[in-house]
């Protein structure tokens, strides 16, 4: 055994607990959220706030390949209703298909998903919902898969499942048909790879550093399918919205830093020209080839046909076989370029926008559905009320303030790694919205929050861990730990269990929906 000064075992510390607990525990905790998320996906029975836009362009790309104007304007009560009353004659009739193009401003991919539901159980509110309820769930369960990961624990995995479980906006998100749930999932989807590529590629140089030659540079990992697994889904991320290059970005940085990191750590001689030299081509590769491959891909049923907004298809078509790629690729960069300016210019008001520095807080956010005319004997009192309203679960979210706090600290003392990851995703996903706040004065939302949340999570988990301690601490200490960190984990169910019925429409009486409004702020006005 060589030594370097350095014991290569560090490098790839165990993870506490057998494999088999490792994937049951998480699939409990998955299982727990999938029905908190499927049962009476179907409430309410309406086109809640902007599904009215993404349901309908995902069944125009299931019938025509393309998003394709709706009757009237693409967020019209007439064509909410025909839907909700099982007539699917909801395109307007045009001559020629380029003149049904409608502009769309975010990529397909998040639509295509789902349509998958609309495909399989028809145009219904469980079908469009379907989609982003089985992303929620296996969100839950990614959650605390790469929690177990990052801490070597089960149950802070578990820990990091069944508090993104119980976040309100979450719920909220997994039982609506936006795009933002897809948005998240696939960050973390992407994140979760990284973290497996860290370990995967630190074994590798364990395994170089116990057996071949030394050289000053280190070895050459070769293709690494954790990292290009982690492209491809941050590449995603980007098809279902443009916000998802904010974490690719910093997510590609991330990963070289990793890998001069561990070279470091093995005590290499030069260990920064050796990730520069053997690392970061592949990383090309795998953070910038692979997500612009998936990207592109999202896009095919625009190239592929006719009646696109901008796509020019006769035009393409008629400049001849060589042309028409180059045609076709000129029409597709304009029409982002369009997209890019229609996201810079977006300044229209709206009652439940509000600024980046207010999402932390909770101070205002969205209300999906609130029908005025639901008559006194749906509840049994004067006034009743039916509420969706997207916000997050506040114990958690609090806490989670707090935390992040407390790990700024951590990582300034430490270094630790795992800190530093989570600070930057959620950086990442929080910062460059002041920048549009600023700069474009741009209408935003509480919900554009929700890739950040698992980072959130992660910052509770990763504190969870601190105040329980080490294994080989006192069992007084040990408890102690365990009674703060239940007793936390205990107040955000309380707090979730009171605000489900505003989350799900589940019928309560106007004094109940009042007694739920934390804030006055979560309210535009006084129901009638």
């Amino acid at each position: 055994m060589r030594n370097w000064g350095v014991s290569p075992q560090r490098l790839v510390p165990p993870i506490q607990g057998s494999p088999l607990l490792g994937w049951a525990g998480p699939l409990l905790v998955a299982l727990f959220g999938g029905i908190l998320r499927f049962v009476r996906l179907d409430e309410p029975k309406a086109v809640v706030f902007d599904e009215t836009y993404y349901v309908k362009d995902a069944y125009s790309l299931l019938t025509h390949g393309v998003e394709r104007t709706m009757l009237g304007n693409a967020k019209d009560p007439i064509a909410d209703k025909r839907l909700m009353a099982g007539n699917l004659d909801i395109f307007k009739q045009c001559p020629e298909p380029d003149d049904c193009a409608s502009f769309v401003a975010h990529p397909p991919l998040g639509k295509w998903m789902i349509g998958v539901g609309e495909w399989l159980f028809g145009m219904n509110p469980f079908g469009w919902r379907f989609a982003a309820a089985l992303v929620g769930t296996l969100s839950i369960l990614l959650m605390a898969r790469v929690a177990r990961r990052m801490t070597r624990s089960t149950l802070l995995g578990c820990l990091g499942g069944l508090l993104l479980a119980l976040d309100g906006l979450h719920l909220v998100l997994s039982r609506t048909a936006l795009l933002d749930i897809f948005l998240m999932f696939w960050v973390l989807a992407g994140f979760a790879c990284l973290v497996a590529d860290r370990d995967w590629a630190r074994g590798r140089l364990v395994g170089w550093y116990e057996s071949a030659p030394i050289t000053e540079l280190g070895p050459r990992l070769g293709l690494r399918p954790w990292r290009l697994a982690a492209g491809a889904c941050l590449g995603a991320a980007c098809a279902v919205k443009w916000s998802g290059i904010f974490f690719l970005v910093a997510f590609a940085v991330l990963s070289l830093m990793w890998d001069m990191g561990a070279r470091r750590a093995l005590g290499l001689r030069q260990p920064y020209r050796g990730a520069l030299s053997y690392d970061l081509p592949g990383g090309l590769g795998s953070m910038a080839l692979a997500p612009a491959a998936v990207f592109v891909a999202s896009w095919t049923g625009w190239f592929a046909g006719a009646g696109g907004w901008g796509r020019n298809w006769e035009q393409a078509t008629a400049s001849g076989p060589g042309f028409f790629v180059l045609d076709s690729v000129r029409s597709w960069l304009a029409y982002q370029s369009q997209v890019l300016g229609y996201h810079s210019g977006l300044h229209e008001y709206h009652p439940y926008m509000s600024e980046p520095w207010q999402w932390p807080l909770l101070l205002r956010p969205v209300s999906f559905h609130y029908p005025s005319n639901l008559p006194p004997s749906a509840c049994g009192a004067d006034k009743c009320s039916q509420a969706v309203l997207g916000v997050g679960t506040p114990a958690l979210w609090y806490g989670a303030a707090l935390a992040m706090v407390g790990l700024i600290a951590w990582y300034v003392s430490s270094r630790d790694w795992r800190a530093g990851a989570t600070l930057l995703g959620f950086a990442a996903g929080w910062l460059p919205w002041f920048y549009y706040a600023i700069a474009d004065n741009r209408t935003m939302y509480l919900f554009y929050m929700i890739p950040v949340l698992p980072f959130m999570v992660l910052s509770v988990v990763l504190l969870a861990g601190l105040v329980l301690g080490k294994e080989s601490a006192p069992a007084a200490r040990r408890a102690t730990g365990a009674a703060a960190v239940g007793a936390f984990a205990l107040i955000v169910l309380i707090n979730f269990w009171w605000l489900y019925p505003v989350l799900t429409a589940e019928t309560i009486t106007q004094a109940e929906w009042w007694a739920r409004m934390l804030m006055r702020s979560w309210v535009t006005a006084a129901p009638k």
